[in-house]
């Protein structure tokens, strides 16, 4: 088979990028004819539209020959991009797997599109042949838009480190991701005080880049980083000795499809403290606790509200007080990573969605 796969350019720092770096390193373009084409690259406005441009000649000259165009799709932005090489895609007759990542596609559709834009996108989305979601929540949603005998639930998946993490006696937590108001930041911060008249050695690193229109919270990070830091983007080596280094990963974002950072850290046997949102209950087996204005302990983790910086502080400093139960959660996670996320089953999977699309 051969397939066209777009998306993110897999030198950006985000979610796609990480999913399909994880797909190459597993081995996927040794099963098939695969040749991937990055739609956006981080930087101007002008050098994204360049590689926008660039992609879709790139796109167009890929098309003869080509059995299945794998659209790896986000809100906002990604939408409204690929839906040109969408539309292509369905010029040449090719067979589309419309593959939705990201958190807050709902948001996108009802509020920040105009009554016509969204009329467009359904129409785009449409277009999928297979419409791959990360979760069963995601299905519920996309089946107001998308026909729903198209859609299917594949979860993300990673490689499985051969080390697991061992040492669960610092007082530190780690973040990794974004940077911004959405992913939580905010509520970390505030939360910080309450946290160290409790734990007065506790420290927090955000690993990430801070994104535009978040210089306030920026400011307070600095302003707090005697117990905060901020070392930027980690690469894959930083991360593992972040992971080693720390005893919590905490994830307070507002909305998520399914985080590849929260897999990893689980993988590495890290105690996850997580918002009930999106996929994330599923990843931690602990779907019928979402909802909740508490922070709920499951086997594999901490399931928090969000938006709420009181039960955040309150959920981290139990963790933080009982080393056993940190190391209890952190092996369990992992263990459910190994039996339910392994990257090797999820290519099988993938695989078996071209070669429906392909006869």
């Amino acid at each position: 088979m051969k397939v066209v796969m777009i998306g993110a350019d897999r030198s950006v720092k985000g979610g796609v990028s990480a999913v399909v770096n994880n797909l190459y390193a597993a081995g996927l373009e040794e099963q098939i004819d695969l040749k991937y084409i990055g739609t956006m690259v981080d930087g101007s406005k002008l050098r994204k539209a360049l590689q926008a441009a660039i992609a879709l000649v790139k796109f167009v000259l890929a098309m003869p020959g080509c059995d299945i165009v794998h659209v790896n799709l986000a809100a906002d932005a990604s939408c409204l991009r690929k839906m040109l090489f969408m539309k292509v895609a369905g010029f040449f007759h090719k067979k589309i797997l419309i593959h939705s990542h990201g958190g807050d596609f709902q948001g996108f559709y009802y509020e920040r599109c105009s009554e016509k834009k969204r009329q467009k996108v359904k129409a785009a989305l449409n277009r999928a042949d297979l419409f791959l979601v990360l979760s069963e929540e995601w299905k519920t949603f996309f089946s107001q838009i998308v026909e729903p005998s198209k859609i299917h639930v594949l979860q993300n998946a990673i490689p499985i480190p051969a080390q697991a993490k061992n040492d669960y006696s610092s007082h530190k937590a780690v973040f990794l991701g974004r940077l911004c108001k959405e992913k939580g930041i905010g509520e970390l911060l505030e939360a910080m005080p309450r946290i160290r008249q409790e734990i007065s050695d506790f420290e927090l690193i955000l690993g990430g880049f801070w994104e535009a229109g978040n210089e306030q919270l920026e400011r307070k990070a600095d302003a707090l980083k005697d117990v905060v830091g901020c070392p930027g983007w980690v690469s894959p080596k930083e991360r593992e000795q972040l992971f080693q280094e720390c005893s919590i990963f905490v994830l307070p974002t507002w909305f998520e499809g399914q985080p590849v950072s929260l897999l990893e850290a689980m993988a590495a046997g890290m105690c996850v403290a997580a918002s009930a949102v999106g996929g994330i209950p599923q990843i931690l087996g602990a779907g019928e606790l979402g909802g909740s204005e508490d922070a709920l302990p499951c086997s594999t983790g901490m399931l928090l509200p969000a938006k709420n910086p009181q039960a955040l502080a309150d959920a981290l400093i139990s963790l933080l007080k009982d080393e056993a139960l940190r190391k209890q959660m952190g092996q369990q996670a992992r263990a459910r990573i190994q039996k339910e996320y392994d990257i090797q089953n999820y290519i099988g999977k993938l695989l078996a969605y071209y070669r429906k699309l392909a006869h």
